[in-house]
């Protein structure tokens, strides 16, 4: 008797023990083994164009994951997975292998996205893979390849990002913005994700779910740009290397933005090999780079209407000051060229504006002197950013005495503002800088932050944020400056001289401003070979324009890259899209 109620004291004391001492514990234990919480990522925003047509939505992937505590032995899942699949085992011991500090209960993606065949072949054998599931996840998709620059790709979140501080509910593996509207508007497109409750067996397949919390979708973003244009613009330019952007001169908004070479967007969602990847990043072309923010160039000629301004607002010129101009300008020991070697006769203010003569404009930078002219530039809006709501947009550079002696050492020489007034020496500009200046002018003076962003609505339709137009300063000119200059603009594409008389449309008001900038010096016989000069050598060609109808005003700036003259290769695609902008608003207007 003594020993069989020992055995049972025993037997109970060790009950207690395991049941109330040690019994939160292995309840505990027990509950991560059949109770299992799985996150719900939430849909990402979706994409419209101004007019509501759907650029970017989500569609469903399909990831094949493992539960390597659900799968042993791992040895032989795997062998069968692979021999169901095709897929080699090595493949998935490599995932397996980078994924070795994640717990155990975690799931593993062996192959992301996978087709709808795999899919069916994974669960028709469910049954003997223990461990293995689908998970389904919403995955970008851009539904036209344009806009590429301007929109944006997504890619995994690195290392560097995690920790940042940026991304609170992301995690490895996540995919985040990584450029354009895409990275821009992270906080809004980006949801927030939910999660449920699940009871799995002992293979780690779900039983039944115990309780769900809905992920709440990210915000919608409907962008100022118009699609039709926008195919236009990058039609107009798939032959160029270079860029177009269009703006409404009375709002700020952008109606277009095109880049080329550009790049497909899908490719980095389905996934791209290293060589791709190397491809694209060695490309001289640039393709992966925003030209309108981000490309700086001479601004050459199209400089001309800040050189025009800071002379009549300070008095050095007036609207009825005539130079002569024999072909050339004499300064010191040097001859500065202008680019009709005939020269241009005597002109004014306004016919060196239609005719594009250096020499005029060498007169008035010579009497200016290049602070002043800098400080109507940076007026102007050149030589830093417009505060676009994009990533990585450059500055410009507008040189001043005090800049050249801190960057280069030596002091500023008065000979080299002559080539600052024609927009040619260290002058840089963005085509976004050039368009917003442009647009100024046109609409009477007012600079306008350019908006890419037309309004922001939640999920559940609320009106998150409305843009609205922003003006961040005037034109440093009187309306009587701008009525000179504006003339002048105006006869460059609808007078005889003009410069760009293949720009002109019917019915349409355009005015503009052509330019070509240098990339090298010229030999003084290396215009009568330009045929033999190297692509890589021939200049960049601009034009700047604006058109106007019925009250309406759009601003575009094209910049061909060794295009060579603004008015046979920039100025025929800003025509083009000035038309079919207006033919687009009439065709709208007779189906109304």
């Amino acid at each position: 008797m003594f020993c069989v109620i020992g055995a049972f004291s025993l037997l109970l004391v060790r009950l207690f023990f395991l049941q109330v001492i040690e019994g939160e514990e292995y309840r505990r234990l027990s509950e991560n083994n059949c109770i299992r919480l799985q996150s719900i990522k939430a849909p990402r925003g979706l994409i419209f164009d101004a007019k509501q047509r759907l650029l970017v939505d989500n569609r469903p992937a399909f990831n094949l994951t493992i539960v390597p505590k659900d799968a042993r032995p791992v040895e032989k899942t795997i062998g069968r997975l692979s021999a169901y699949t095709q897929i080699p085992e090595e493949a998935f011991y490599k995932k397996l292998k980078g994924s070795r500090r994640r717990g155990a209960y975690k799931p593993v993606v062996l192959k992301p996205d996978i087709s709808r065949d795999l899919l069916a072949v994974v669960e028709a054998h469910k049954f003997d893979l223990p461990g293995i599931a689908i998970e389904i996840l919403p995955k970008r998709h851009y539904l036209y390849r344009y806009a590429a620059h301007l929109i944006g790709y997504l890619g995994e979140i690195s290392a560097a990002e995690l920790k940042s501080g940026q991304y609170p509910e992301s995690q490895g593996g996540d995919s985040v913005g990584k450029f354009g509207i895409e990275k821009s508007g992270e906080g809004e497109l980006r949801g927030k994700s939910g999660g449920r409750q699940v009871e799995v067996n002992a293979r780690g397949q779900v039983v039944r779910v115990l309780k769900t919390v809905d992920a709440v979708p990210g915000c919608n973003i409907h962008m100022t740009i118009d699609h039709r244009l926008q195919v236009t613009a990058e039609s107009l330019l798939a032959e160029q290397v270079g860029a177009v952007v269009a703006a409404d001169a009375e709002t700020g908004n952008i109606l277009a933005m095109a880049n080329s070479p550009t790049f497909d967007q899908n490719a980095f969602v389905t996934g791209m090999s290293h060589k791709d990847w190397n491809t694209l990043i060695t490309d001289p072309y640039r393709p992966m780079e925003n030209k309108v923010i981000q490309g700086e160039y001479p601004p050459a000629s199209t400089y001309k209407i800040v050189t025009a301004i800071a002379g009549l607002e300070e008095g050095v010129i007036d609207e009825n000051t005539t130079f002569f101009c024999p072909g050339y300008y004499r300064y010191g020991d040097r001859t500065f060229r202008c680019w009709r070697r005939s020269g241009h006769g005597s002109v004014n203010v306004a016919g060196a504006l239609t005719v594009s003569c250096d020499v005029f404009f060498y007169q008035v930078g010579q009497r200016l002197g290049v602070d002043r002219l800098a400080r109507y530039a940076r007026a102007c809006g050149l030589g830093k950013r417009t505060g676009i709501r994009l990533g990585h947009e450059g500055d410009g550079l507008i040189p001043t005495a005090a800049w050249k002696k801190k960057r280069v050492g030596v002091p500023w020489q008065r000979g080299e503002t002559l080539s600052i007034a024609i927009g040619q020496g260290y002058n840089l500009a963005t085509p976004l800088q050039m368009v917003m200046l442009t647009a100024a002018v046109a609409n009477g003076g007012t600079l306008y932050r350019p908006h890419i962003i037309k309004k922001i609505v939640s999920a559940g339709g609320d009106i998150v944020l409305e843009a609205k137009p922003e003006a961040i300063g005037r034109l440093p000119a009187s309306p009587e400056t701008l009525r000179i200059v504006k003339k002048g603009l105006w006869q460059v594409v609808n007078g005889s001289r003009g410069t760009a008389r293949l720009a002109k449309v019917d019915g349409v008001r355009i005015s503009g401003k052509t330019g070509t900038a240098q990339v090298v010096s010229r030999k003084k016989n290396e215009d009568k070979q330009r045929k033999n000069v190297s692509r890589h050598l021939k200049p960049h060609a601009w034009f700047v324009a604006y058109g106007e109808k019925n009250g309406e005003q759009i601003a575009v700036t094209v910049i061909v890259e060794h295009g060579e003259h603004g008015s046979s290769a920039a100025a025929p695609i800003a025509r083009d899209l000035i038309r079919a902008y207006f033919m687009a608003d009439e065709e709208e207007h007779h189906a109304e």
